[in-house]
């Protein structure tokens, strides 16, 4: 009863389909955690922008850490703004980077930003909007300038249908640096038919590919996140499956003809034809 006494009490905004996102204490990981519908959607240490709670998160920023030279700032932009945990990490680990958030939610912004404030001269600029709407007017001198562009978009616990497509996919594309890079996060349960699809899609328009994830969720064991890493150019993966498969969870990084296997008779998702990702059962969220 104390528990529900808190979250009832948390810092909360009503978003424009009816729904509540709040902040709460993370009960398990200290800092706090931005909840959506019931559905936790962020981690954010505000005293340690490096603690990275969730395992997905975790994994893209091991790949964010060898894009460029340590520590030079990059050019990055962030579809889906949570509660800006990985803007929050690049700021940290990169100061002077120059970074673009788009969210559909203003309220959401304005609660992130009241309860969790990011760093002062932070260089994270906010943009309100649907993320593909807004991602194909950005300016032209982010198009083919970003190193890094994050696709992390959930409305509650799905990716909605137009933000998995190759038509999305190749627009994104298009912001990138010749040897900038993909990340898109992937959730998908047994036999992974919709991350096989994603898989197979995204490598329609950028050829390297690599997935990280935890092991039983790429076996398609378990409901999970798949981190899919793309780009035009040749991605470092030689230091990746040590570092995975450190833990804290056994995790794997499927390239080459891995990913070839795996997206074998997946079709290329379109405009046309694209579904939302699979809706994970409320349980998968009981801690």
């Amino acid at each position: 009863m104390a528990r529900a006494r808190v979250e009832d009490a948390a810092p909360q905004a009503r978003l424009s389909d009816g729904s509540l996102a709040r902040v709460i204490p993370s009960r398990f990981a200290g800092g706090y955690e931005l909840d959506v519908a019931g559905t936790p959607q962020s981690h954010v240490d505000l005293d340690d922008p490096t603690h990275l709670h969730f395992e997905y998160v975790a994994r893209m920023a091991a790949v964010i850490d060898r894009l460029r030279m340590p520590g030079q700032p990059l050019t990055a932009i962030h579809l889906g703004a949570g509660a800006l945990t990985l803007p929050r990490y690049v700021e940290h680990t990169r100061p002077g980077s120059r970074q673009q958030v788009i969210e559909l939610e203003q309220p959401l912004v304005d609660l992130v930003r009241e309860q969790l404030p990011l760093a002062r001269g932070a260089q994270v600029r906010v943009r309100i909007g649907d993320a593909r709407d807004v991602a194909a007017r950005l300016p032209a001198g982010l198009q083919g300038a970003a190193d890094l562009v994050v696709s992390d978009v959930f409305a509650g616990s799905q990716t909605p249908a137009h933000l998995t497509t190759v038509e999305y996919f190749r627009m994104l594309a298009g912001l990138l640096a010749p040897d900038g890079v993909l990340l898109v996060n992937v959730a998908d349960g047994a036999g992974l038919a919709f991350a096989r699809r994603e898989v197979a899609t995204v490598r329609a328009v950028l050829p390297e590919v690599i997935v990280l994830a935890e092991v039983q969720t790429l076996k398609g064991r378990r409901f999970g996140n798949l981190v899919i890493a793309a780009s035009a150019a040749p991605l470092p993966t030689e230091w990746l499956p040590r570092l995975m498969a450190a833990g804290p969870h056994p995790a794997k990084v499927a390239q080459g003809a891995e990913i070839d296997e795996f997206v074998r008779g997946a079709s290329v998702a379109t405009d046309a034809d694209a579904t939302a990702s699979p809706k994970p059962a409320a349980s998968i969220f009981d801690r």
